[in-house]
């Protein structure tokens, strides 16, 4: 790919999705082999008035030895200077820049049940400082291609093809190309993805059902005081204006925890903790995920749900239409920031305290209290398909949402 379309990217990372404000610190994490790019973001970070830049590095081989040899007790450690340094990011509220390129099978053959005993102990202990942080800082994922990854996602090509088809499918999903304006084409997306959130916000559904030809039949109880969020958001603090995901196509929103019945399909397979979890669905009773099938990795999901209370209950319904941009493409990238913008989703563990109303003058318990749920985990999977039916309802009157995957509002 070439240097000036890659360097085009880091800048729309740096100034439309963290918005990185002068002064102000920015981290970015990035596995190792993509240290080009992160030099790219990093200097973008500068340009754009950092006042420091730290490059956390990742190596998902090297993670692999550590689950293969160390303890549990020794994996689910949390070093002094790991909570120091995450409390030096809650009194200083740097910009995060996240690039994710890793391999979407690179921890198969890891023993499960340590991996994730070690990884919910971490968790555990370093949530009060995302907690902490929440909605008071600016974030983004961005993706780049690597080898691995982009012979999964085009196994018949050589590995420099694959990659660069995959760089090609990530530019065109995040409109970066060489003579546009990124910039004014994610205002003019956001600003259709706001609309449909207010679209939804004034029917004021008290619950929406959810069928499917593949077995989905499902219905979730909507929080009367959470609105519907997509594209960018607004920081609690100084309402400085970013883009958390991109690519993004969907409109969410954080349900009850407590209420939903049936069966949600998976239609794509998800990539969980570096493990592909294919073929399953998951069932729920009184807002509790009760039972759950997959061909592949089941013990890997049943764990994942049951991490803690929260983890088996729902935190995010999101609606994606059919005839999106990373569906037509006809691509399974094998990557959830890419898959969920292809397909509707749904997220086990923890909601988004945003999406209440009043929230930022609210405690974390007083949010709890209006039925956002609360977990360690937050683990979108997908739902959507051609098929997909998604009804809201509102005084017993039905009102169509989604007709065979697309909008019917």
């Amino acid at each position: 790919m070439k240097k000036s379309i890659m360097r085009k990217y880091a800048r729309l990372a740096v100034r439309s999705g963290v918005s990185l404000k002068k002064g102000q610190g920015c981290v970015i994490t990035c596995e190792v082999e993509q240290f080009d790019f992160a030099r790219m973001v990093e200097e973008e970070a500068y340009r754009a008035g950092a006042k420091w830049v730290q490059i956390d590095w990742l190596d998902q081989p090297s993670q692999k030895l550590k689950f293969r040899h160390e303890t549990v007790t020794q994996l689910s450690k949390v070093a002094k200077w790991e909570e120091e340094k995450r409390q030096h990011y809650v009194d200083n509220l740097p910009a995060m820049v996240h690039i994710v390129s890793e391999d979407p099978d690179g921890l198969k053959g890891v023993n499960v049940e340590k991996m994730q005993k070690a990884n919910a102990a971490r968790a555990r202990v370093l949530k009060k400082y995302r907690d902490a942080m929440d909605s008071k800082y600016q974030w983004t994922i961005v993706a780049v291609p690597s080898k691995k990854w982009a012979k999964k996602v085009f196994p018949g090509e050589r590995g420099s093809v694959a990659v660069e088809k995959l760089w090609n499918a990530i530019l065109s999903s995040v409109r970066v190309s060489a003579d546009n304006d990124p910039v004014e084409e994610w205002n003019k997306h956001n600003k259709k993805l706001h609309d449909k959130c207010k679209k939804l916000d004034k029917f004021a559904f008290e619950y929406l059902e959810y069928k499917d030809k593949n077995g989905t039949d499902f219905k979730v109880w909507l929080n009367p005081k959470a609105r519907w969020g997509g594209g960018g958001d607004w920081l609690s603090t100084d309402k400085t204006f970013y883009n958390p995901n991109m690519p993004t196509e969907e409109v969410f929103t954080t349900p009850l925890k407590d209420k939903c019945e049936g069966t949600l399909v998976a239609t794509m397979p998800l990539s969980y903790q570096g493990n592909l979890i294919e073929d399953f669905s998951v069932t729920f009773k009184d807002g509790k995920a009760v039972k759950c099938k997959a061909k592949a990795n089941q013990e890997l999901l049943e764990k994942m749900i049951a991490m803690d209370e929260g983890a088996g209950r729902l935190g995010e319904l999101a609606l994606v239409p059919d005839d999106s941009p990373i569906s037509n493409s006809g691509i399974l990238f094998y990557n959830t920031l890419f898959d969920e913008n292809a397909a509707c989703h749904v997220a086990l563990g923890f909601g988004f305290d945003e999406l209440i109303e009043n929230y930022e003058n609210m405690t974390k318990e007083e949010i709890k209290a209006t039925g956002v749920n609360d977990s360690i985990i937050h683990v979108d999977f997908m739902v959507g398909s051609k098929n997909l039916n998604v009804t809201g309802y509102k005084n017993g009157k039905a009102t169509p949402i989604l007709k065979n995957g697309n909008w019917a509002i």
